[in-house]
């Protein structure tokens, strides 16, 4: 797996303002699992949908692993920080966008971090149908596992909490059985795998790693 050394992880968090954002980008990169996970595979022109801070895409350009970065999101006040940090880069674009309702555009790459289960099933289906039409290489999904017992007991609270205080924009915590994903994916023509993406917290995060032959 791809490592990512802590001079690269200070590159990118000195990108932005803000001395929170910093301290969460460092700890962000440093300790989130899917961060490695998604760097072993993406590539090219990369779309990251509901972005954040743009953190992600912002690791892949200095790794080498991205030659170029769109990022959507429709929470502005992190679309705000992402713009800022990737001033003068013209490798990097981000733009508020609603995750159901914006295309995405052809790319090597579509990265769906934590995103899915803030939608409707319909909604869900219908975004990872665009991912998968979109992707020349790979889609990258990181979802919660309904099916991992007491993790995912804890995980739904934690969501449930942080989209309450509004943390993370979204309407609702809506968790389905992560075949409903691999299933699309397959009959996409895409090759997936799920591992493991919750490192050493109680949580039951999945990465769903889906690639063309």
């Amino acid at each position: 797996m791809t490592t990512i050394d802590k001079a690269t992880i200070a590159k990118v968090a000195a990108r932005y303002a803000r001395t929170g954002t910093k301290f969460y980008v460092r700890g962000k990169l440093g300790s989130d699992p899917i961060c490695a996970q998604a760097a072993q595979i993406a590539t090219g022109e990369v779309v990251d949908v509901g972005c954040g801070r743009g953190q992600m895409g912002l690791l892949l350009l200095d790794l080498g692993k991205a030659t170029r970065v769109i990022g959507y999101d429709w929470d502005r006040e992190k679309i705000e920080e992402a713009i800022a940090a990737a001033e003068g880069d013209e490798r990097l674009s981000f733009h508020v966008g609603d995750t159901r309702t914006e295309e995405i555009q052809p790319c090597d790459t579509v990265l769906m971090l934590d995103v899915l289960h803030y939608l409707t099933d319909e909604e869900q289906d219908a975004l990872v149908q665009r991912a998968a039409k979109s992707a020349r290489h790979a889609v990258i999904v990181r979802e919660l596992d309904p099916d991992r017992g007491w993790r995912s007991s804890m995980t739904r609270a934690q969501e449930s909490v942080t989209t309450f205080f509004r943390y993370n924009v979204g309407a609702r915590v809506h968790i389905r059985p992560i075949s409903c994903i691999t299933e699309r994916l397959t009959a996409a023509g895409f090759t997936v795998h799920v591992e493991p993406s919750w490192g050493s917290t109680p949580f039951a995060n999945v990465a769903i790693i889906a690639t063309r032959s």
